[in-house]
């Protein structure tokens, strides 16, 4: 519905216009190639996939194709994510539609856009300085993110496997890391903090 939303206030713009939408990675990898966009917009929650494992490779594969992110997901744990997997702006949904094509309309032009909030965030740790006090998730990888993300979905083993193609036992391992590195005792504390930490995120 997000999708559909925003693809039609782009076609309504005089100089702008959709060439493509995909609901999951490869889909969307495909077609890139295919209608050779001048910018993708890409979320970070996809169908059986991750949205920053989307943008790696497609910043691999089309290294002059600029990266948009409009996400439901937190700007302040995901934005800094996003710029450093090669996106060139994040943007959250909960904007209103002309931040959204604003943010478009900069990354065309070759900008980067990213609000006050982020580019305050980045500018500190570049400086060497934090922002406050730093959060639990900052000590995660971005592959272990993403599971901590799937486990608080309620996703089993197999269902994370499955979804981004790796052995169980590999999965078993990130979660075995992301116990360590949060500092729960037991599975159990690590389920139900990662329910309430995905409950924050929106969805």
């Amino acid at each position: 519905m997000v999708r559909e939303g925003l693809a039609e206030a782009i076609k309504r713009e005089p100089d702008l216009m959709v060439c493509g939408e995909a609901d999951e990675a490869g889909k969307a990898a495909q077609m890139i190639q295919t209608a050779k966009p001048d910018l993708a917009i890409v979320d970070l929650g996809l169908k059986n996939s991750n949205g920053l494992d989307l943008i790696k490779n497609l910043h691999v594969q089309n290294p002059a194709l600029p990266i948009l992110v409009v996400s439901m997901y937190e700007e302040s744990i995901y934005g800094e994510r996003a710029m450093r997997a090669g996106a060139k702006g994040f943007i959250t949904k909960q904007e209103a539609i002309q931040d959204v094509l604003k943010a478009i309309r900069h990354i065309l032009k070759g900008e980067i856009y990213l609000s006050e909030k982020l580019k305050t965030q980045i500018a500190r740790k570049i400086v060497g300085h934090g922002v406050g006090e730093p959060r639990p998730t900052d000590k995660l990888s971005d592959r272990e993110l993403q599971i901590l993300t799937f486990i608080g979905e309620g996703r089993s083993a197999r269902q994370m496997a499955e979804s981004l193609h790796l052995d169980i036992s590999t999965v078993e391992t990130y979660r075995s890391r992301i116990k360590e590195k949060l500092g729960f005792s037991d599975t159990n504390e690590l389920l139900q903090s990662s329910i309430r930490w995905r409950q924050g995120q929106g969805s």
